[in-house]
Order: C-alpha cells, then sequence, then structure tokens
C-alpha cells in the first residue's frame, strides 16, 4: 500500500449513516456524502430518490492506511451494515440504498473480493454487496454532508443513526485501532465472530450487547 492517502468509495443504505460511522473511525482523514455508479450526469438528490438514474448512495472514505488498511475499512463496512438485502437497509428500500464497493484500483478491487468471501462465513444469507470501478461519482448537496453532526435531534438521526452508533460503540469515542498492540485484523475479525456481536442494518439486525468495540488485551479474544 502506499504510504499516500487512500480513498474508497461505499455503498451501505442511507449515505448519512455511513458517513457518520466513518467519520468516527481512527485514521480517517475524510468523509464525504455523494452519488455514484448511474447512468445521469449531476444527479440530485431528488432525482436519485426516484430510483430512476441508477446512482445509490454513497461515502467517499479518505484514509490514511498507515494508521487503518483498506481491509479493516472493509471490515467496519461488513459490520455496519446488513449486506444481504438486496437494495434495502432496514426501510430504506430502492436501488439507491444498495450495498457496493467502488474501487480506484485492481489493488483495491482484489483486496475488496477477499474481504466479501471473508465476510461471507458471518452471514447465513448470500452478501448481495457489488464491487465494480467506481464511476460518475458525484458529491451530494451542501446540506447532506456532515449530516449526523449538524442535526443529531433529526428524527432519522435519534431513530436511526444513534442507536447504530451506539451499536457499534462510536457514539461517545473514535475506534482506535492504534490502541491495539496485536494483528489489528484479527481484533476486528473476532469482534465480528464473537456471538454477541451480528449485522447492524438501519434499525434492523442485531448489535454488540455486551463487549465494547476495543478490546484492551489480547488474552480477551481467546
Amino acid at each position: 500500500m502506499s504510504a499516500e492517502n487512500e480513498t474508497i468509495v461505499l455503498g451501505a443504505g442511507c449515505f448519512w449513516c455511513v458517513e457518520a460511522v466513518y467519520e468516527r473511525i481512527d485514521g480517517v482523514e475524510t468523509v464525504e456524502a455523494g452519488y455514484s455508479n448511474g447512468h445521469t450526469n449531476k444527479p440530485t438528490y431528488k432525482e436519485v430518490c426516484s430510483g430512476n438514474t441508477g446512482y445509490t448512495e454513497v461515502a467517499r472514505v479518505t484514509f490514511d492506511p498507515q494508521k487503518v488498511t483498506f481491509s479493516e475499512i472493509l471490515d467496519i463496512f461488513w459490520k455496519a451494515h446488513d449486506p444481504t438485502t438486496l437494495n434495502r437497509q432496514g426501510a430504506d428500500v430502492g436501488t439507491q440504498y444498495r450495498s457496493g464497493i467502488y474501487y480506484s484500483s485492481e489493488e483495491q478491487k482484489t483486496i475488496a473480493e477477499k474481504s466479501l468471501t471473508n465476510a461471507q462465513s458471518v452471514f447465513d444469507n448470500n452478501i448481495v454487496t457489488e464491487i465494480l470501478p467506481v464511476q460518475k461519482y458525484t458529491v451530494a448537496e451542501d446540506y447532506h454532508q456532515d449530516y449526523y453532526n449538524n442535526n443529531k435531534n433529526a428524527p432519522y438521526c435519534s431513530f436511526i443513526i444513534t442507536p447504530k452508533l451506539k451499536k457499534l460503540k462510536l457514539e461517545c469515542h473514535h475506534l482506535s485501532l492504534t490502541t491495539w498492540n496485536g494483528d489489528r485484523s484479527q481484533l476486528l475479525w473476532a469482534i465480528l465472530k464473537t456471538p454477541n456481536y451480528g449485522p447492524v442494518a438501519d434499525g434492523t439486525g442485531t448489535g454488540p450487547k455486551q463487549a465494547p468495540i476495543i478490546l484492551p488485551v489480547s488474552s480477551q479474544l481467546t
């Protein structure tokens, strides 16, 4: 991996949720709400919501691979939504809410495909996440940017995003992988596979019930 920042475009339901999750991850530099992989030019939110543009709501995540690797970004991706529901996350239904990883290099494609294969063992149903080169990415309107942080009292934020962040143990602090003194990918997969955890969709599914997202000592993995 390059020492420079990397960018990946991720679709996992409502982009307000995806943005809120990754803004709280140590090593993520910026998160931008946008639209990707549609067939029109410069779509608006209203047009995307119609389901006729082919676009999906996404978050464009720029991260420092020295602090959090692309594989770790994807481990969080599988954890933060239900990738087995086609064109749906909770009550949000439509092709604009489909699960997708939109890569910008062959290296990212290879890592994403391997990550999906590994993640499948966690889910009973087949993962339907599409892995495609990013195309026609368009930044969303200004009022969508940093939406959760600016609108925590809005109904969608209060009833959907805040509970999700709490389930992921991200509401009060960042997930700091740098505090873990063992293999970081083992840590994330141990969390994914423990019985106390499960996929967290937008308002559905199960999430962490007991353990925090960061385990302070390696003995807790045994």
